[in-house]
């Protein structure tokens, strides 16, 4: 196991990605705090997966929209594990509406979550963040190829800036061996896009491997980035896409 004796919080990890990420790196060894919205007893069953792997963890009840709960968030980890050595901002929404019908109540919340509640639970972890620290955000294929006509304009907006603020934050943290990247899962299997739901097929189409990928793909290049064999990574865009931006 490459991850003993570090702690990590994955916001928003009550399920799909998210979830898959923290029981991976619990099986690497790490400790692990994880943040939900609503969904209480599906991060219980998170938790109590991943203290069945031998590791301690915590589910704290945080809306990424709100800016107090995401900084809280930081801080009960850092009490409850006794620090923090990876972050990964994984909480996400996805409000699908062309431009010139999209609510203002929409862009501000898909910017809230997406953008400013990474910035936010960044800047609260690094003055904890030793040597050796991590941070991972989970963008978005979107980011470098917005399919016409799909009302992606926004989400994929929010997603490419995660691109730039990784790699400024990794000019930052680069001279404390503090590494920064962003994962960007293509077609992922979850509740968010289903493989069989209305844009099942033709996302599937579009890669070169025609198929959806696992919330494993995700959690195991996290998982690379967060360990040893990484250390040397920083400012960089992983894509896990099965090929579709090929």
């Amino acid at each position: 196991m490459t991850l003993i004796g570090k702690r990590a919080l994955v916001t928003g990890a009550s399920r799909g990605i998210g979830a898959a990420i923290a029981k991976a790196l619990a099986a690497e060894g790490a400790d692990v705090a994880i943040t939900y919205e609503r969904s209480s007893d599906a991060a219980t069953q998170v938790v109590r997966s991943i203290a069945a792997l031998g590791r301690n963890a915590v589910a704290i009840q945080a809306d990424s929209a709100d800016a107090d709960a995401v900084r809280n968030s930081v801080d009960q980890t850092v009490d409850a594990l006794g620090g923090i050595d990876i972050l990964v901002n994984n909480a996400g929404i996805l409000r699908l509406s062309a431009v010139a019908d999209m609510t203002l109540a929409d862009i501000d919340a898909t910017l809230d979550v997406n953008v400013r509640a990474p910035i936010i639970a960044s800047k609260t972890a690094i003055p904890h963040l030793g040597r050796g620290g991590r941070i991972i955000n989970i963008g978005s294929f979107f980011a470098d190829k917005v399919p016409g006509g799909a009302g992606l304009s926004v989400y994929a907006l929010s997603k490419s800036a995660l691109t730039a603020f990784s790699q400024g934050l990794a000019r930052e943290l680069g001279p404390r061996d503090i590494t920064v990247n962003v994962v960007q899962p293509g077609s992922i299997d979850t509740d968010m896009n289903p493989a069989k739901g209305p844009f099942g097929e033709i996302l599937r189409s579009i890669t070169a491997l025609g198929r959806y990928g696992k919330v494993e793909d995700i959690a195991n290049m996290v998982t690379f980035l967060a360990g040893p064999k990484a250390s040397y990574i920083t400012g960089s865009t992983l894509t896990v896409d099965g090929g579709a931006n090929a």
